[in-house]
């Protein structure tokens, strides 16, 4: 590690947290509803509905799990968790500019934000602390 974690790291990983508890409680939910659903409409149509929510539900609480992971590799300087936050930032910032495109603007707040973020992890102090680069002084 290379010296004092930047304030924006921590800032970062901090709403990564709270982004990953929300969607694992949220996963949750899903995969409770779709207990439900699956008890009560079994073989039908709606039986379909809720194997798919299943899914749904199993898929969200994997990626809070993962956002809790990058999280936990930003507060901890690993190159990959600063890797994986720039790919997740490039991919968030094409969606938002898709969503845009086909006229969903709220996407505009989520384009400023990654590109924000993006546009921070690229700071050489920043880049200095996930020992990318050195920074002379």
């Amino acid at each position: 590690m290379e010296g004092k974690r930047p304030r924006g790291v921590t800032i970062i990983s901090i709403l990564m947290i709270i982004s990953g508890v929300a969607s694992i409680l949220i996963g949750l939910a899903i995969l409770a509803g779709s207990i439900s659903l699956s008890l009560v409409a079994q073989g039908s149509d709606v039986g379909a509905l809720a194997g798919v929510l299943m899914g749904v539900g199993g898929l969200t609480i994997a990626l809070g799990i993962a956002s809790l992971v990058i999280a936990w590799g930003l507060i901890n300087a690993k190159r990959w968790a600063w890797i994986l936050t720039v790919i997740i930032s490039i991919i968030s910032i094409i969606t938002s500019i898709a969503g845009i495109a086909s006229g969903a603007l709220f996407h505009i707040i989520n384009l400023i934000i990654y590109g924000i973020i993006l546009y921070y992890l690229y700071r050489p102090e920043v880049k200095s602390y996930f020992s990318r680069i050195k920074v002379s002084k």
